[in-house]
Parts: C-alpha cells; sequence; structure tokens
C-alpha cells in the first residue's frame, strides 16, 4: 500500500496573536481565518451600506445559514453528514470538498441588522446591510445673522 502525505504549513502562533490584535469591525473574529478552511471573503462600504461577498463553490442557498445576533453576523453551512454518491468515504486525502464551515464578523454600530438583504448566485453569497438612516453624514447650513 502507498503511502500519502501532504505538507502542510505549520501555524505560526505570533501571526495568530497579531491577527487577533487587530479584529475590528467587520473583520471575522479572533483575526484572519487559515486559507483554505474558511470561504474567502469580500466586504466593501459604501454611503449607504456595506456588502459582503463569499465564495461558497459547490453550496446551494439551502444548505447556507445566515443569521445575525447581538450584533455578530455569522456565514454557516453544516454538510458533514453528506455521503459521496457513491458512500464511499474511503478518502486518503480530501481537500477540494469542503464539508463544514462557520465564518462571523462583527456588524458596526451604525449597521442596521434589520436591513439585510442576501442573493445567492453562481457560487457566491452576496449580502447587503444597509446603514441606519441617523447615521448617515448629513451638511449643516449656517445662517449669517
Amino acid at each position: 500500500m502507498k503511502t500519502v502525505s501532504l505538507y502542510r504549513r505549520p501555524v505560526n502562533v505570533m501571526d495568530q496573536l497579531l491577527e487577533s490584535f487587530f479584529d475590528s469591525p467587520l473583520l471575522p473574529f479572533n483575526g484572519a481565518p487559515l486559507l483554505g478552511k474558511l470561504p474567502l471573503v469580500d466586504v466593501q462600504e459604501t454611503s449607504g451600506a456595506y456588502l459582503v461577498e463569499a465564495e461558497l463553490p459547490g453550496f446551494d442557498e439551502k444548505q447556507i445559514r445566515v443569521q445575525i445576533e447581538g450584533g455578530k453576523l455569522t456565514i454557516e453551512s453544516d454538510r458533514n453528514g453528506e455521503k459521496t454518491e457513491e458512500g464511499n468515504d474511503s478518502y486518503l486525502i480530501r481537500e477540494r470538498r469542503q464539508l463544514s464551515f462557520s465564518r462571523s464578523f462583527t456588524l458596526p454600530e451604525n449597521a442596521d441588522p434589520e436591513s439585510v438583504s442576501a442573493r445567492f448566485k453562481n457560487g457566491v453569497l452576496s449580502l447587503e446591510i444597509k446603514k441606519r438612516a441617523e447615521s448617515a453624514k448629513r451638511l449643516i447650513e449656517i445662517s449669517a445673522q
């Protein structure tokens, strides 16, 4: 029988500590994720909303949960119970098929958790989180007396 080995870069504890120190709104809790284990996410801020896009190839919208609780946005899926088409679980290495994940983000104070809309197309989950109207920048007119 052949032996299959796979080299993985060891996780640097100091890198993890530094990444967790810089945790900020709409960045993952506990610093950046280990790439390859969690879906890749882009976060963009516009004048009226925050836009989050997550790459979820191989998933469909029924396998993904998005929830907001206590100022925390969580995107997750649990596919551990799924079997392959043939029912064969004799993999030596399995990297292509991500079974489950959970990503959490801290929402900024001006985000409106009641206004979140979600869309899933071509393996990309798109979320729009609108900003509260009272947090919008406004120009104050100055009158001369």
